[in-house]
């Protein structure tokens, strides 16, 4: 009888994945049906318009590199009941800061190897994403301010702050007014995976620290830490654990990911910091964190999925006449579904 606990425990995690793919699928449906689309032809130009060629299959594992790490960002937070909300924002800044050192090592330091630069820059966006979530955490910590407020409106702080330098002194002269960043000299850019396709060696670092961030919460002091904050912050501290250092340093890891992902779409993607760059990977983020249940192997099933999904709209919609925001609707209703089914496990549970 000791076991059963567990055993119930165990079914309602499987549930809640289960629920919340059923409720999109049947929203998905409905709305490609609402479009006036034939439904079966739809769904299946979307899985092939992302996984049935060579060229589709590398675009969503492009899409899905940056959302390995701001899921990874997001899920590492919800392990010790942060509520990062702000990925978006340290992407951006973590993209930023990266071309900033790469601008000051050129106009300063023109004589350092390339590779030196290279790890300034990683060092520089880690180091930004960082800290834009610990201020929010140590907000939290110190005066009990809700993170959820404060790391959704740095999201807008940020942005702004990005577009004001793009417009202003990271301007590139030669971009014919464009706010746009320097490009990046090929010796910092990453380097492609398979040719003349845009999958580049970020998505192998993004597997690797995925693999990290499974490492540390599973076998770490601090994975176990993290895990008993997340449990009960009360009973922690009771416990002695120095809850507060502890979030600390969850926040740091989890921006630090999230500032990586966005040093890696302009060095791997773009080339230039555009305000345009992230089509909302870090929002997109949050859902793959859930669907994974904050499991770092998870995330990275859940990105390839969900990147699967961005690319096929994309190609289904101009043979079936669909919208492509309809790929945005199954990623919100992804969302939804997942914290309605949570909900409702939750609710069984108790009765």
């Amino acid at each position: 009888m000791q076991y059963l606990p567990h055993s119930a425990a165990s079914l309602r995690r499987l549930l809640v994945p289960v629920l919340a793919i059923s409720m999109t699928v049947t929203v998905a449906m409905l709305l490609v049906a609402w479009a006036g689309a034939p439904i079966a032809d739809t769904f299946v130009l979307m899985l092939a318009g992302g996984f049935g060629s060579k060229f589709a299959l590398t675009e969503t594992l492009t899409r899905a590199t940056p959302l390995i790490l701001t899921g990874l960002a997001a899920a590492v937070a919800f392990r010790t009941r942060l509520f990062n909300i702000g990925a978006e924002g340290q992407l951006y800044l973590g993209a930023l800061a990266g071309v900033a050192m790469m601008s000051f090592c050129s106009s300063y330091l023109p004589a350092i190897p390339s590779s030196l630069v290279w790890v300034a820059m990683v060092l520089a966006s880690v180091f930004a994403g960082a800290a834009l979530l610990l201020a929010s955490a140590a907000l939290k910590t110190r005066y009990g301010v809700d993170e959820v407020v404060t790391t959704l409106l740095m999201n807008f702080v940020v942005l702004l702050f990005v577009s004001a330098m793009l417009d202003g002194v990271m301007k590139d002269p030669t971009a014919m007014g464009w706010p746009q960043s320097q490009a990046l000299s090929a010796e910092l850019e990453l380097t492609r995976l398979i040719e003349k396709t845009r999958l580049h060696s970020g998505l192998v670092w993004a597997l690797l620290l995925a693999l990290v961030v499974a490492l540390v919460t599973r076998y770490t002091a601090f994975g176990f830490e993290m895990r008993m904050v997340g449990a009960s912050a009360r009973a922690a501290r009771f416990q002695g654990l120095p809850v507060g250092r502890v979030m600390l340093k969850t926040a740091a890891l989890s921006g630090g990911l999230a500032g990586l992902a966005g040093l890696f779409e302009v060095a791997g993607r773009t080339g230039y910091l555009t305000l345009d760059m992230s089509p909302g990977y870090g929002y997109t983020g949050i859902v793959i964190a859930m669907l994974a249940a904050s499991s770092p192997f998870g995330v990275v099933l859940a990105a390839i999925l969900v990147a699967g999904v961005l690319v096929g709209a994309d190609s289904m919609s101009r043979i079936v006449n669909v919208p492509t925001y309809i790929a945005d609707a199954i990623v919100a209703t992804a969302m939804l579904s997942i914290l309605v089914a949570r909900a409702v496990t939750r609710t069984s549970a108790r009765s």
